[in-house]
C-alpha cells in the first residue's frame, strides 16, 4: 500500500480549492521560483536544469496567456508582455544569459506583486476588512 506524502497532499488541496485569483497567484510564484533556479543552474554550469527551469517558467507564462480574456482591453497588453518574457527566455536559454533571466523574473515580480494587491482589495471589497495573503 502506497503511503502519500502529507505535503503533496496538502499542496494538491491548496491547488483544487484555490480562486482563480489565487491560482494565478500560485502560477507567478511557481515561475519566480523556476527563474531562481535556472539562475543558479547557470551558476553551476547545470545545462540540463537551466533548460528544464527555463522551459517550466514558458510552460507557465504559455499557460498565462491562455487564460487572458481578450475581451478586456488590457488582456492585449498583457499579452504582449508575456510573449516578451516568452521569447526572452528562449534567448536567455540559448545564450545562457542570467541578466535575460533577471529581467524577466523583475516583469514576473512586478506582476505578481500587482496581483497580489488586487487580490487583497477585492477581498476588503467583498468581506469588509481582512483578506490578507
Amino acid at each position: 500500500m502506497a503511503t502519500t506524502n502529507p505535503y503533496q497532499s496538502y499542496q494538491q488541496n491548496s491547488v483544487n480549492t484555490a480562486s482563480p485569483g489565487d491560482l494565478t497567484l500560485m502560477l507567478y510564484n511557481g515561475c519566480l521560483k523556476f527563474l531562481h533556479l535556472a539562475k543558479k543552474a547557470i551558476d553551476e554550469k547545470d545545462i540540463s536544469a537551466r533548460n528544464t527551469n527555463i522551459q517550466k517558467t514558458q510552460n507557465i507564462i504559455k499557460e498565462l496567456m491562455v487564460t487572458l480574456n481578450m475581451d478586456i482591453a488590457i488582456s492585449q497588453n498583457l499579452m504582449s508582455l508575456y510573449d516578451y518574457m516568452n521569447r526572452q527566455l528562449i534567448k536567455a536559454n540559448i545564450d545562457n544569459d542570467k541578466n535575460i533571466i533577471a529581467e524577466v523574473e523583475s516583469l514576473i515580480t512586478e506582476f505578481r506583486d500587482t496581483w497580489k494587491e488586487a487580490i487583497q482589495l477585492n477581498r476588503k471589497q467583498q468581506y469588509g476588512g481582512g483578506g490578507q495573503i
